[in-house]
């Protein structure tokens, strides 16, 4: 036996049997951290996956199938102009307004689809970073100062994260200036305007459907969530006619989609994911029963979904196993990180920045968490650096990224996020003193 080749295997058994021997099941945090990792995984569940996740992998898909190399290539390739790709690229949250997660299938398509290193990380960040709900929540909850300068720092952030990450690797990025160069403009298929209005309701019914319940019931966006399932119906309706006149699918298969959405609509009024689930699943069976051009759509749509899915889950296992909940305890006391997030200093801003970058926050959950944080001491400073940190990157979010760029870029981003939300954190803390 050749032990130079086996001696690894050995090592993860005797690991594991080791974990497994010495694991105290007796004790009281490590059984509250596994019943708070698997609450966090089952709200993860109930709360991002339908509504947020399997919209966005359709949103994905279809990008790699019905948007040409060359369109993506001529708004944020690497032969773009700067300013109109970063710009495109750094206000893109204010229109999503999606979490990190979500983000992450939209990234993977236009990344692999030929966007510059910069612009596509520019995009990642900003997606879930410039929310405009979470920058009004913030103003209001924590303070115009910290609304501000949330608002300022993200989009700053995103560009300049994306403009170092393009100078960093600017060698490949080159290479790849070159390779799109010696392309041949694609045959068109259809309109560009078709194709607009296409994208434009998915992403509609992504946004609409994700609508959260505002504070006060009297303001103009509790009018609009509470007509948030009319809506989503309506554009759902005319996305169904485009896919008949314009993309050929059935029309009796689509029809008969909508029907049972409709009737299950109005047989569970109180249960809006049961009808949004049988849309979903009669799109897919539609599709994927296809051979043309939106089969290959279904087929893009379950290649990010297999990618991203199980890394998503396992990641989010692991967060609530070490963190918990918000307001709950995981094997990481919530002591440990109040009180190490107190003052400006430069290990407080760090530990805020980290502490944001792994955790996972769902999109306006930052704000409540933010709240007790700073009752309990929290400086500004940390605040800010936890808030540029937290809802652009997750322990989740790292692990797909890692998948889709590989892990040195990975660390890289992850490293640029941190470094630049502590010296924001710094700064904002030294202005404004607690």
């Amino acid at each position: 036996m050749d032990w130079k080749k086996e001696w690894k295997p050995l090592a993860l058994i005797v690991a594991v049997f080791l974990i497994f021997f010495y694991l105290p099941i007796d004790s009281t945090r490590l059984r509250g951290a596994v019943i708070e990792s698997l609450a966090l995984t089952k709200w993860y569940a109930q709360e991002h996956v339908i509504l947020c996740l399997v919209p966005a992998f359709f949103i994905a898909g279809a990008i790699a199938v019905f948007v040409s190399q060359a369109s993506v290539m001529k708004y944020l390739g690497a032969k773009a102009n700067k300013v109109l790709s970063y710009g495109v690229a750094s206000v893109s949250g204010t229109i999503l307004a999606v979490c990190s997660c979500t983000v992450l299938p939209l990234f993977a398509g236009i990344y692999r689809m030929g966007a510059g290193l910069g612009p596509a990380t520019t995009f990642l960040y900003s997606g879930p970073a410039i929310n405009v709900l979470a920058i009004v929540l913030t103003a209001r909850v924590l303070g115009l100062e910290l609304g501000v300068a949330r608002a300022v720092g993200a989009i700053g952030f995103s560009i300049i994260i994306g403009l170092l990450m393009h100078l960093i690797y600017r060698k490949e990025e080159k290479e790849k200036l070159n390779a799109q160069m010696a392309m041949p403009e694609p045959e068109v298929g259809r309109p560009l305007w078709q194709n607009g209005l296409y994208f434009a309701a998915m992403v509609a019914i992504l946004v609409f459907a994700n609508l959260g319940k505002p504070d006060e019931t009297t303001s103009f966006w509790y009018l609009i969530y509470s007509y948030k399932w009319i809506v989503t119906g309506i554009i759902s309706v005319v996305f169904a006619a485009m896919l008949i006149f314009w993309f050929k699918l059935s029309q009796i298969a689509i029809s008969i989609t909508a029907l049972a959405t409709a009737i299950i609509a109005l047989i569970f009024p109180h249960e809006p994911l049961l009808a949004f689930s049988a849309a979903v699943v009669g799109l897919s069976i539609i599709t994927s029963r296809r051979e043309d051009e939106s089969g290959e759509w279904f087929s893009q749509t379950w290649g990010f979904a297999k990618q991203i899915l199980p890394l998503l889950f396992g990641g989010v296992l692991v967060a609530g196993l070490l963190l918990g909940r918000p307001g709950m305890e995981g094997l990481i006391p919530s002591g440990w990180i109040s009180d190490s997030v107190g003052g400006n200093s430069l290990w407080a801003n760090l530990f805020a920045s980290v502490v944001g970058a792994f955790m996972y926050f769902a999109t306006l959950t930052e704000v409540p968490i933010l709240q007790g944080l700073i009752g309990n001491g929290m400086g500004k400073g940390p605040a800010l650096a936890l808030l540029l940190a937290g809802p652009a990157l997750s322990l989740p979010n790292m692990l797909v990224i890692r998948s889709i760029m590989g892990t040195k870029k990975t660390v890289v981003f992850v490293s640029l996020v941190i470094i630049m939300a502590t010296i924001s954190g710094l700064i904002f803390g030294t202005i404004f003193k607690s």
